[in-house]
């Protein structure tokens, strides 16, 4: 069985961000049923595009790509916004669940997606998937706050320069964790 292959980070965040980036360009020039053909357009080119360099796509992805073209598709065939600013709240409940649930079951998921990445003891992914499950938790009460008080301009707003620096200052502010709870090193000389 061969290796799974990555995409470099940049280009992963660039097939991540890519599609939100030009909904919100296209919202901004036109509107957001023709936002929201686009988004799911470019969707699906971003899984191909991951699919072809890595032959692999992350269950995290698949699920998000699912509920993008459920909810886009329920916007446009019956035409209520209502579905589309639903979907963050519904993504974001099911990466807490996900994340929470499985601490119950004593299963640090979330080492399952970064492992290869951060060498953390399990009581540090513990903490940290303890951590973004409570995040995304907030990010989907938060998300349901915005779009039921606030304009669909403001909302979209919102969900591109309001949620993405939160997840990345969020994620900045993990380090001390990764830190804490790094597997020692072994001494130079000595095998592992």
């Amino acid at each position: 069985m061969s290796e799974k292959k990555s995409e470099p980070p940049l280009l992963r965040l660039a097939l991540e961000l890519g599609p939100l980036l030009l909904f919100f360009l296209v919202y901004s020039r036109v509107e957001m049923y023709t936002a929201i053909i686009v988004f799911m357009i470019v969707t699906a080119i971003a899984m191909a595009i991951s699919f072809a360099l890595t032959r692999h796509i992350s269950t995290m992805s698949t699920v998000s790509a699912v509920i993008v073209f459920v909810f886009g598709g329920l916007t446009l065939y019956l035409h209520d916004e209502t579905f589309f600013k639903m979907k963050p709240t519904i993504i974001y409940g099911l990466f807490a669940a996900t994340l929470l649930g499985g601490l119950l079951f004593g299963k640090t998921l979330l080492q399952n997606v970064f492992g290869t990445i951060f060498e953390v003891t399990p009581a540090g992914w513990r903490v940290l998937t303890q951590r973004w499950g409570l995040f995304f938790l907030f990010l989907a009460l938060l998300n349901e706050v915005v779009w039921r008080t606030m304009s669909t301009d403001f909302w979209v707003k919102f969900k591109v320069f309001g949620i993405i620096p939160l997840i990345f200052i969020f994620g900045m502010l993990q380090a001390s964790v990764l830190d804490r709870y790094a597997v020692p090193k072994a001494p130079e000389g000595e095998k592992s």
